[in-house]
């Protein structure tokens, strides 16, 4: 029986490694995570993540083939391929602060692997990492081998929160990438193995370890770009009258550029995007490419760009001042059908409102107090390190309060800001939230959620992104 292991139980790992447990039977796959909270909650009822479809993928296979546990050391020694999914958080200080992948709990799970090990293994990077890394990790198992073998493979994850499951049961590609040597065609095929064994041959790609290592890169940079690519034309649809929607429909009609991806929002979120194109941006520069690299970092700033236009056009809106007045968010994750806060707008459209001196009361079906308390408090990219190295009790922000349903969230509020796409949101009864709010209502679609002429009907003063702009807001234009 092959044995699996996984270092890392977090929204790759986890996922991932439960849907190779139940299409493959005859593979024994332990998740494997310091972190004793995180392993209680995946052997428990109440899973750590939330995800359509993983409740039942884990119920089948726990305790037949499937395991979650703290003792890392002893399924690493049995594991035949080993797994490293940790987090690969972006550099706060030294050499590339700011940009550069930290790699320090990947050279520790290397070093622990070496340790270990006492038969060959095939390791597997599964974190998004920087090109090269696969050559420094060699570097690092080859050293302290105790003459044991280890080929590196790199097996990077196309997953979209949200549809994990469904694109785990059904992938567009499955990449493998390794040494051009016998024993790294030989590690390569027996990783094909596993994925064959319900993903069709022409969907498992091969190529060498590096462009393996910056598909993923080029994959997420490519999907960001389009993002901010629309976000960009929202803000010129707003200046001239145009309607994004109908422009990005009409554009997405080219097979050539095709319908996915085109929906302008509030900005991009995610733990990938930002990270992995700054880690780009980085490695153009360290390999003697700055044009490349600016070019790279305009998709971060037209990201930044519309965070920071949708917060002032909600200022500017009323009457240039939020002080004191309640503002509800609804919606708190970075996208809907996921509890996932990382690198959300919300985060910065709130921070941007609370420096105006708003109250702010946030509503998300997935999203906990706690969650939204640390996000608000936790400085930038803090919270791609685990759980356990993050400060522990974070100070609450007093002037957030977090509510149970969108009702209560809006009671006596000036404004409404939809900063996730949640399909509740489209149906809430709007007449209702209108009666209990402060009058002129207004409502901030950062989503493009709701009908804005069924609203404007109600009564509400409404700002759609990308849209023709209520007269109101021509009268008070907002400063960019």
């Amino acid at each position: 029986m092959v044995k699996i292991c996984c270092i890392g139980a977090g929204y790759v790992g986890g996922p991932t490694m439960a849907v190779i447990a139940l299409k493959c039977p005859n593979v024994e796959v332990a998740v494997v995570d310091i972190s004793v909270p995180r392993i209680t909650a995946w052997n428990s009822d109440q899973l750590p993540i939330y995800e359509p479809g993983l409740d039942e993928v884990v119920k089948q296979c726990r305790g037949k083939n499937l395991f979650f546990s703290t003792d890392v050391e002893k399924h690493v020694r049995e594991a035949d391929i080993v797994f490293v999914s940790v987090n690969t958080p972006t550099k706060t200080r030294g050499l590339g602060a700011g940009k550069a992948a930290d790699l320090t709990y990947w050279e520790s799970a290397a070093r622990m692997i070496a340790d270990v090990s006492v038969s060959d293994k095939i390791v597997v990077e599964k974190s998004t990492v920087p090109v090269k890394t696969a050559e420094a990790i060699e570097k690092i198992l080859t050293h302290n081998s105790k003459g044991i073998k280890f080929q590196i493979l790199s097996n990077p994850e196309f997953l979209a929160e949200g549809t994990a499951i469904e694109d785990l049961f059904l992938p567009d590609r499955v990449l493998i990438g390794g040494r051009e040597t016998p024993e790294g065609f030989k590690a390569v095929n027996a990783l094909k193995d596993v994925y064959a064994q319900w993903v069709p041959e022409d969907r498992i790609l091969t190529t060498n370890l590096w462009s393996a290592e910056l598909t993923k890169l080029a994959a997420n940079a490519f999907l960001a770009q389009r993002i901010s690519s629309v976000n960009a034309m929202s803000a010129l649809c707003e200046a001239t009258g145009a309607n994004v929607t109908e422009v990005s429909f009409a554009v997405g009609k080219d097979s050539r550029i095709g319908p996915k991806f085109l929906n302008s929002s509030v900005g991009f979120g995610g733990s990938c995007f930002q990270k992995d194109i700054l880690n780009l941006v980085y490695i153009c520069e360290c390999n003697g490419l700055p044009e490349v690299a600016e070019y790279w970092k305009q998709v971060i700033k037209i990201n930044d760009y519309q965070k920071t236009r949708f917060v002032n056009r909600i200022v500017s809106s009323m009457f240039n001042t939020v002080s004191n007045k309640k503002i509800a968010v609804l919606g708190f994750a970075f996208k809907k059908d996921t509890g996932d806060t990382r690198e959300t707008p919300a985060i910065d459209v709130c921070k941007g409102l609370l420096g105006d001196k708003a109250r702010i009361s946030i509503y998300d079906p997935q999203v906990t107090e706690e969650q939204i308390q640390r996000d608000l408090t936790m400085n930038k990219f803090d919270w791609d390190h685990p759980l356990h190295l993050q400060p522990m009790s974070p100070t609450t922000v007093k002037q957030v309060s977090v509510a149970w349903d969108a009702y209560a969230a809006t009671k006596d509020a000036h404004g409404i800001c939809l900063l996730t796409e949640w399909d509740e949101f489209k149906t809430l009864d709007y007449e209702r939230i209108f009666e209990n709010m402060q009058k002129p209502a207004f409502v901030f679609d950062g989503r493009n959620v709701v009908d804005a002429e069924k609203l404007r009907k109600i009564g509400f003063i409404v700002y759609s992104i990308g849209k023709p702009l209520d007269q109101w807001l021509k009268d008070m234009p907002a400063l960019a």
